[in-house]
């Protein structure tokens, strides 16, 4: 059931490798490699996308998908693009700020109340910004793709306030952020990479870890826990990015195929997230998780923290950055 439901994070990683092809050969050769197992609404974007690279290249550019992360995690791969070892990835943007540290921002938690919060930021706040830091660090923003909101999943109860953090192991994406989030509610934050976390929460490595329903489901870990706490606390893109030396010796028109699929990927992929979501919960609640949601109240008690976690990062930034928070925030009506 969660394998045809889950939309995980993707993370996409490509070789595109330009050769003297031989007759009835591609003329350029990309491998995809993902964290989605197959039989999900990713992997079938992926292949609607690997048919429409085929038919508008004219069978120049060739398509290759390895599904269930078997060219690496996300940040190994997101590093392996910046090297140009791998020429392009699909991560969450919280694996690309690994890299491109500007792009903690959207990362920063309780930053957005809705998805069209988050949408109107980073189709037109930061959408040029980002793709000048990307290139700042070799690499070319293709688009933008959906992750989700993340939440709290947990062994020993719902994570109703702050307080219910305190003491915790929790397992935290590697990154400044959700390490700092993680800090100033009180429990003790774990990095540890996407692939072992499964093992870990279920030998009591860590006591839980937050993540968006349909990746938990997709990789089993809502069966680590006993409760899922619907926080929405960090709403998590993905983006996908190319290495730039490697994008920008392309030929033209291939480029444009390329990013062509910006407009109607990132609308996909947002749909079909938000559609699955719910469905997805009850089908944690009907695997034995028991789910609950925040109420307006309990929420606010998670805010305060969330301001001092931002405005601390944001006092780390160069000026530009810090402007182009206090774009975001003003967007948002944030203090």
């Amino acid at each position: 059931m969660f394998r045809r439901l889950a939309l995980p994070v993707l993370a996409l990683a490509t070789i595109a490798t330009p050769r003297i092809a031989a007759a009835g050969d591609p003329e350029f050769v990309m491998k995809l490699a993902t964290v989605a197992p197959e039989g999900t609404p990713w992997s079938e974007a992926l292949e609607k996308f690997k048919k429409q690279v085929w038919a508008a290249s004219k069978e120049r550019l060739k398509v290759k998908v390895y599904y269930g992360a078997t060219l690496g995690d996300e940040n190994e791969t997101v590093l392996s693009t910046k090297r140009g070892q791998i020429q392009a990835v699909g991560a969450s943007t919280g694996a690309l700020a690994s890299v491109v540290t500007e792009l903690n921002m959207v990362e920063l938690p309780f930053l957005f109340k809705t998805e069209a919060e988050a949408d109107t930021v980073l189709d037109t706040i930061l959408q040029v910004p980002m793709e000048k830091y990307f290139r700042a660090k070799g690499l070319v923003l293709g688009f933008w793709s959906e992750n989700g909101y993340r939440s709290f999943g947990t062994k020993d109860g719902f994570v109703t306030s702050p307080a219910k953090l305190k003491g915790k192991k929790m397992r935290a994406q590697e990154s400044p952020v959700h390490t700092a989030m993680y800090k100033i509610y009180g429990a003790s934050a774990q990095p540890i990479p996407t692939t072992e976390v499964f093992q870990a929460t279920k030998t009591g490595v860590v006591d839980g870890w937050d993540q968006t329903a349909l990746y938990a489901a997709a990789a089993s870990w809502h069966k680590t826990v006993k409760f899922y706490t619907v926080s929405n606390h960090i709403y998590q893109p993905a983006a996908i990015v190319f290495n730039a030396a490697w994008f920008d010796k392309l030929p033209s028109d291939l480029q444009a195929i390329l990013l062509g699929a910006r407009k109607d990927f990132q609308a996909q992929s947002r749909k079909a997230v938000r559609k699955l979501n719910k469905a997805i919960i009850k089908n944690l609640e009907g695997d034995g998780v028991k789910v609950y949601t925040l109420t307006a109240a309990e929420r606010a008690t998670f805010l305060p923290g969330a301001q001092k976690v931002r405005q601390a990062w944001k006092a780390k930034q160069n000026p530009e950055v810090q402007a182009l928070l206090g774009q975001v925030e003003k967007k948002l009506g944030l203090k």
